[in-house]
């Protein structure tokens, strides 16, 4: 038996999913059902998935299945804020339908951010590139501030715990303190590496006895934020 919202967000999401193959925004299902804050919606949304309505779908950006519907889907007033929906009614006991295409819908207790490129981690590779992708990422990883997500190229910093292909979260900022990892901008290329302060100069230090540090004047490497996470995947 579920809630009057718990129906309302559920019939909400097939509805959206039905007509555009896209779950509506956290927002949206704010507004929709006129609650104050989000997470109203992530209670709901857990509690729809516990009791097996919906689905998250693992390592994919915002996804959501919509598994199955009350065995009587009745058109109750629709949520404030949004023109009503028209969601299918299913007589007693009909079969529910089959299951839509995934849904973008950001995970719970998570924040989608901006992929802007490769990093190389080992010889500098072209300076950031533009927004390529989103990815979710937790918020207990996150705190304050901006931030992005770039993919690891290289091996430099292995013994950092960083390999090829992983995703680093960045904080984004001009400032650093010693010894902090940081997305050094030198001239047009950008790299991943541990940053040193030694006296007036600014090195920048691997994490793998292949590769030697490398020291530049203050004004010649620009910090474009610093490590504060890392996603990693298995394929």
């Amino acid at each position: 038996m579920l809630t009057r919202k718990q129906h309302e967000l559920l019939m909400f999401i097939h509805e959206r999913i039905k007509e555009t193959g896209v779950s509506p925004s956290f927002d949206e299902m704010k507004e929709a059902l006129d609650l104050a804050s989000k997470s109203g919606i992530h209670r709901l949304i857990t509690a729809l998935e516990e009791r097996g309505f919906i689905r998250r779908l693992a390592h994919r950006a915002r996804a959501l299945e919509v598994v199955k519907l009350p065995q009587q889907a009745t058109t109750a007033a629709p949520p404030k804020g949004r023109g009503a929906f028209r969601p299918q009614v299913l007589e007693g006991g009909g079969p529910a339908p089959s299951a839509p295409a995934p849904a973008a819908i950001v995970a719970n207790d998570s924040r989608e951010l901006p992929i802007l490129g490769r990093i190389a981690a080992g010889t500098p590779i072209d300076a950031i590139q533009h927004e390529r992708d989103r990815l979710p990422v937790p918020e207990t990883m996150l705190g304050g501030g901006e931030h992005y997500v770039l993919e690891v190229q290289g091996d430099s910093m292995i013994e950092a715990g960083i390999l090829d292909g992983d995703y680093v979260i960045i904080r984004k900022g001009d400032t650093a303190n010693s010894g902090e990892i940081v997305v050094a901008l030198v001239g047009e290329e950008a790299t991943l590496k541990r940053l040193r302060k030694k006296g007036g100069s600014i090195a920048l230090e691997a994490a793998n006895p292949k590769y030697e540090t490398r020291i530049f004047g203050p004004d010649q490497v620009e910090v474009q934020g610093k490590l504060v996470g890392l996603i990693r995947r298995y394929h």
